[in-house]
Protein backbone atom coordinates (compact mmCIF):
# COMPACT_ATOMS: atom_id res chain seq x y z
CA UNK A 1 0.00 0.00 0.00
CA UNK A 2 1.16 3.46 -1.29
CA UNK A 3 1.41 5.89 1.77
CA UNK A 4 0.53 9.22 0.77
CA UNK A 5 1.95 12.46 2.76
CA UNK A 6 0.32 15.59 3.35
CA UNK A 7 1.87 18.93 3.20
CA UNK A 8 3.80 18.67 6.58
CA UNK A 9 5.18 15.60 6.25
CA UNK A 10 6.67 16.48 3.20
CA UNK A 11 8.71 19.23 5.25
CA UNK A 12 9.60 17.30 7.48
CA UNK A 13 10.79 15.11 4.67
CA UNK A 14 12.98 18.13 3.12
CA UNK A 15 14.73 18.26 6.69
CA UNK A 16 15.80 15.31 6.63
CA UNK A 17 16.67 14.64 2.72
CA UNK A 18 18.37 18.20 3.92
CA UNK A 19 20.49 16.60 6.37
CA UNK A 20 21.66 14.09 4.22
CA UNK A 21 22.48 16.17 1.16
CA UNK A 22 24.74 18.28 3.68
CA UNK A 23 26.31 14.96 5.43
CA UNK A 24 27.10 14.32 1.36
CA UNK A 25 28.69 17.86 1.50
CA UNK A 26 30.69 17.10 4.59
CA UNK A 27 31.92 13.86 2.20
CA UNK A 28 32.55 15.72 -0.51
CA UNK A 29 34.91 17.81 1.21
CA UNK A 30 36.80 15.39 2.68
CA UNK A 31 36.96 12.52 -0.16
CA UNK A 32 40.34 12.22 -2.00
CA UNK A 33 43.01 9.58 -2.83
CA UNK A 34 45.10 7.68 0.23
CA UNK A 35 41.64 8.83 2.97
CA UNK A 36 39.74 5.39 3.89
CA UNK A 37 35.84 4.85 3.44
CA UNK A 38 35.74 4.43 7.25
CA UNK A 39 37.28 7.80 7.97
CA UNK A 40 34.49 8.76 5.78
CA UNK A 41 31.67 7.04 7.73
CA UNK A 42 32.58 8.47 10.94
CA UNK A 43 32.64 11.73 9.66
CA UNK A 44 29.30 11.06 7.93
CA UNK A 45 27.80 9.67 11.58
CA UNK A 46 28.99 12.64 13.45
CA UNK A 47 27.91 15.34 11.27
CA UNK A 48 24.20 13.44 11.07
CA UNK A 49 24.11 13.02 14.79
CA UNK A 50 25.01 16.42 15.53
CA UNK A 51 21.81 17.41 13.57
CA UNK A 52 19.49 15.54 15.93
CA UNK A 53 19.25 13.18 13.50
CA UNK A 54 19.81 9.62 13.58
CA UNK A 55 21.80 7.29 11.18
CA UNK A 56 19.38 5.64 8.61
CA UNK A 57 21.33 3.18 7.29
CA UNK A 58 23.35 1.64 10.73
CA UNK A 59 21.57 -1.71 12.16
CA UNK A 60 19.24 -1.01 9.02
CA UNK A 61 19.01 -4.77 7.98
CA UNK A 62 21.68 -5.31 10.19
CA UNK A 63 24.40 -3.35 8.01
CA UNK A 64 27.02 -1.90 10.15
CA UNK A 65 27.30 1.54 9.11
CA UNK A 66 26.66 4.80 8.70
CA UNK A 67 27.50 4.81 4.57
CA UNK A 68 27.20 2.53 2.05
CA UNK A 69 30.12 2.82 0.01
CA UNK A 70 30.84 1.21 -3.36
CA UNK A 71 33.58 1.71 -5.56
CA UNK A 72 34.77 1.19 -9.49
CA UNK A 73 32.71 -1.98 -9.87
CA UNK A 74 31.00 -2.14 -6.76
CA UNK A 75 27.31 -1.38 -7.31
CA UNK A 76 25.92 -0.39 -3.62
CA UNK A 77 25.39 -1.49 -0.66
CA UNK A 78 29.50 -1.96 -0.06
CA UNK A 79 30.22 -1.41 3.33
CA UNK A 80 33.14 0.92 4.48
CA UNK A 81 36.67 -0.40 4.96
CA UNK A 82 40.13 1.00 5.81
CA UNK A 83 41.59 0.42 2.38
CA UNK A 84 42.66 3.77 1.10
CA UNK A 85 40.85 5.12 -1.79
CA UNK A 86 43.25 5.33 -4.98
CA UNK A 87 43.80 7.86 -7.86
CA UNK A 88 40.90 6.97 -10.83
CA UNK A 89 38.42 5.61 -8.46
CA UNK A 90 34.63 6.23 -8.52
CA UNK A 91 32.94 6.23 -5.41
CA UNK A 92 29.25 5.60 -5.03
CA UNK A 93 28.39 7.20 -1.76
CA UNK A 94 24.89 6.42 -0.18
CA UNK A 95 23.37 7.78 2.91
CA UNK A 96 20.35 7.87 4.99
CA UNK A 97 19.02 9.52 7.69
CA UNK A 98 15.99 9.66 10.23
CA UNK A 99 14.61 13.04 11.19
CA UNK A 100 11.45 13.14 13.42
CA UNK A 101 10.23 10.10 12.27
CA UNK A 102 11.12 10.31 8.75
CA UNK A 103 13.99 8.82 6.79
CA UNK A 104 16.00 10.81 4.54
CA UNK A 105 17.94 8.86 1.26
CA UNK A 106 20.56 10.16 -0.87
CA UNK A 107 23.62 8.76 -2.84
CA UNK A 108 26.27 10.99 -5.45
CA UNK A 109 29.40 8.91 -7.12
CA UNK A 110 32.20 10.90 -6.59
CA UNK A 111 35.30 11.02 -8.67
CA UNK A 112 38.84 10.34 -7.05
CA UNK A 113 41.80 12.77 -8.70
CA UNK A 114 42.27 11.98 -12.08
CA UNK A 115 39.49 9.45 -13.88
CA UNK A 116 38.77 8.09 -17.42
CA UNK A 117 36.77 9.57 -19.71
CA UNK A 118 34.98 6.50 -19.80
CA UNK A 119 34.45 6.48 -16.40
CA UNK A 120 33.79 10.72 -16.75
CA UNK A 121 30.87 9.97 -19.12
CA UNK A 122 29.32 7.06 -17.19
CA UNK A 123 29.14 9.64 -14.38
CA UNK A 124 27.53 12.28 -16.39
CA UNK A 125 24.58 10.03 -18.16
CA UNK A 126 24.12 8.31 -14.52
CA UNK A 127 23.30 12.00 -13.39
CA UNK A 128 21.31 12.86 -16.43
CA UNK A 129 18.96 9.97 -15.87
CA UNK A 130 18.23 10.86 -12.69
CA UNK A 131 16.99 14.18 -13.90
CA UNK A 132 15.24 12.27 -16.49
CA UNK A 133 13.60 10.00 -14.63
CA UNK A 134 12.61 12.91 -12.59
CA UNK A 135 10.84 14.86 -14.55
CA UNK A 136 8.78 11.85 -15.30
CA UNK A 137 7.42 12.06 -11.78
CA UNK A 138 4.72 14.20 -12.27
CA UNK A 139 0.82 13.83 -11.60
CA UNK A 140 -0.89 11.75 -14.16
CA UNK A 141 1.94 9.49 -15.21
CA UNK A 142 2.68 6.22 -14.28
CA UNK A 143 6.00 4.87 -12.29
CA UNK A 144 6.63 2.99 -15.46
CA UNK A 145 6.87 5.79 -17.13
CA UNK A 146 10.13 7.04 -14.83
CA UNK A 147 11.64 3.74 -15.98
CA UNK A 148 11.07 3.71 -19.34
CA UNK A 149 12.96 7.24 -19.93
CA UNK A 150 15.82 6.44 -17.84
CA UNK A 151 16.37 3.04 -19.80
CA UNK A 152 15.91 4.48 -22.88
CA UNK A 153 18.57 7.34 -21.94
CA UNK A 154 21.17 4.85 -20.49
CA UNK A 155 20.89 2.03 -23.29
CA UNK A 156 21.13 4.89 -26.13
CA UNK A 157 24.98 5.47 -24.77
CA UNK A 158 25.29 1.45 -24.71
CA UNK A 159 25.10 1.02 -20.86
CA UNK A 160 23.61 -1.83 -18.85
CA UNK A 161 20.38 -0.82 -15.98
CA UNK A 162 20.63 -2.61 -13.36
CA UNK A 163 17.21 -5.26 -12.71
CA UNK A 164 17.81 -6.71 -9.54
CA UNK A 165 17.74 -3.16 -7.25
CA UNK A 166 15.58 -0.29 -7.96
CA UNK A 167 14.08 3.32 -6.39
CA UNK A 168 11.25 3.27 -3.80
CA UNK A 169 8.53 4.50 -1.38
CA UNK A 170 10.13 6.18 1.07
CA UNK A 171 8.87 8.02 4.45
CA UNK A 172 8.29 6.76 7.89
CA UNK A 173 10.30 3.59 6.94
CA UNK A 174 13.36 3.21 4.17
CA UNK A 175 11.28 1.08 1.81
CA UNK A 176 8.16 1.56 1.25
CA UNK A 177 5.59 0.88 -1.92
CA UNK A 178 5.87 1.46 -5.10
CA UNK A 179 8.79 0.02 -6.08
CA UNK A 180 10.63 2.68 -8.77
CA UNK A 181 12.37 0.55 -11.11
CA UNK A 182 15.25 2.18 -13.77
CA UNK A 183 13.72 -0.17 -16.64
CA UNK A 184 10.00 -0.70 -17.73
CA UNK A 185 7.16 0.47 -20.01
CA UNK A 186 5.23 3.81 -20.48
CA UNK A 187 1.77 3.55 -19.01
CA UNK A 188 2.39 0.95 -16.79
CA UNK A 189 2.28 0.53 -12.76
CA UNK A 190 0.62 2.69 -10.42
CA UNK A 191 -0.43 5.95 -11.70
CA UNK A 192 1.43 8.98 -9.83
CA UNK A 193 -0.62 11.67 -7.48
CA UNK A 194 -0.18 14.51 -5.12
CA UNK A 195 1.53 13.17 -1.62
CA UNK A 196 3.84 10.63 -3.37
CA UNK A 197 7.09 10.50 -2.22
CA UNK A 198 9.95 8.61 -3.40
CA UNK A 199 13.53 7.82 -4.29
CA UNK A 200 14.56 7.70 -7.76
CA UNK A 201 18.28 6.24 -7.78
CA UNK A 202 19.58 4.86 -11.03
CA UNK A 203 21.97 2.49 -10.51
CA UNK A 204 23.73 2.27 -14.11
CA UNK A 205 26.59 -0.27 -15.16
CA UNK A 206 29.28 0.48 -17.88
CA UNK A 207 28.94 -3.06 -19.19
CA UNK A 208 26.46 -5.72 -19.07
CA UNK A 209 23.09 -4.98 -16.24
CA UNK A 210 23.76 -8.14 -14.55
CA UNK A 211 25.05 -8.20 -10.97
CA UNK A 212 26.00 -10.70 -8.18
CA UNK A 213 27.11 -10.71 -4.68
CA UNK A 214 30.27 -10.62 -2.80
CA UNK A 215 30.83 -13.00 -0.21
CA UNK A 216 30.21 -10.37 2.33
CA UNK A 217 26.54 -10.99 1.17
CA UNK A 218 26.20 -7.36 1.10
CA UNK A 219 28.64 -5.90 -1.41
CA UNK A 220 27.12 -6.11 -5.00
CA UNK A 221 29.17 -5.67 -7.94
CA UNK A 222 28.63 -6.03 -11.94
CA UNK A 223 29.25 -9.20 -13.21
CA UNK A 224 31.84 -8.23 -16.02
CA UNK A 225 33.74 -6.37 -13.38
CA UNK A 226 33.60 -2.81 -15.32
CA UNK A 227 32.23 0.33 -13.32
CA UNK A 228 29.05 1.12 -12.07
CA UNK A 229 27.38 4.85 -11.04
CA UNK A 230 24.40 5.28 -9.17
CA UNK A 231 22.97 8.77 -8.28
CA UNK A 232 19.60 9.11 -6.18
CA UNK A 233 17.44 12.16 -4.96
CA UNK A 234 14.27 12.02 -3.00
CA UNK A 235 10.96 13.00 -4.78
CA UNK A 236 7.80 14.27 -3.45
CA UNK A 237 5.09 15.18 -5.62
CA UNK A 238 3.39 18.59 -4.98
CA UNK A 239 0.53 20.19 -7.02
CA UNK A 240 0.92 17.95 -9.41
CA UNK A 241 4.23 18.61 -10.20
CA UNK A 242 8.03 16.59 -8.66
CA UNK A 243 9.64 18.59 -6.08
CA UNK A 244 12.99 17.46 -5.09
CA UNK A 245 13.80 17.10 -1.26
CA UNK A 246 17.42 16.37 -1.69
CA UNK A 247 19.88 18.68 -3.12
CA UNK A 248 23.34 18.42 -4.54
CA UNK A 249 24.01 21.92 -3.81
CA UNK A 250 26.48 20.93 -1.03
CA UNK A 251 28.58 18.52 -2.82
CA UNK A 252 28.89 20.88 -5.59
CA UNK A 253 29.96 23.58 -3.86
CA UNK A 254 32.62 21.22 -1.34
CA UNK A 255 34.00 19.66 -5.39
CA UNK A 256 34.16 23.39 -6.38
CA UNK A 257 36.76 24.39 -3.54
CA UNK A 258 39.23 21.86 -4.65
Amino acid sequence: MIVYKSKDEIEIMREAAQIVSRTLGKVAEAIDIGVTPLELDKIAEDYIRSQDAIPGFLGLYDFPNTLCISINEQVVHGYPTDEPLKDGDIVSVDCGAIYKGYYGDHAYTFAVGNISDEKKKLLEVTHECLNIGIEQAKAGNRIGDIGFHIQQHAEKHGYGVVRELVGHGIGQTMHEEPQVPNYGRRGRGKKIKDGLTIAIEPMINMGTERVTYLDDNWTIVTADGQPSAHFEHDIAVIDGKPEVLSTFKYVEEALAKK
